[in-house]
């Protein structure tokens, strides 16, 4: 699958393996990946496409944010990527 703009990836190469990150534009062969906390969204991290693996197609507001060029913040990303971890969110009752 190509890989595009509000997708998740999983970094798979460099000091970052493991990590997941956000797509947040795509440059050719490279991608802009950012995920709220150590790679914020006003300094993404440049990263080729062959060093990410594919996770999942984002569908959420925040995809439609990231795809209708609107202002993300580090916490709606940080939020997001943490579903995808299976985190427990602890703002969060239940």
């Amino acid at each position: 699958m190509e890989i595009a703009k509000s997708n998740i990836v999983q970094s798979n190469a460099g000091r970052d393996r493991g990590k997941l990150f956000c797509v947040m534009s795509v440059e050719g062969e490279y991608l802009l990946l950012a995920d709220g906390k150590s790679r914020r969204v006003e300094s993404p991290k440049r990263k080729k496409r062959r060093h990410v693996l594919f996770v999942a197609a984002d569908d959420t507001r925040l995809s439609t944010k990231i795809k209708g060029e609107e202002k993300v913040t580090n916490s709606e990303l940080r939020r997001a990527l943490a579903e995808y971890r299976g985190e427990v969110h602890p703002d969060q009752e239940g």
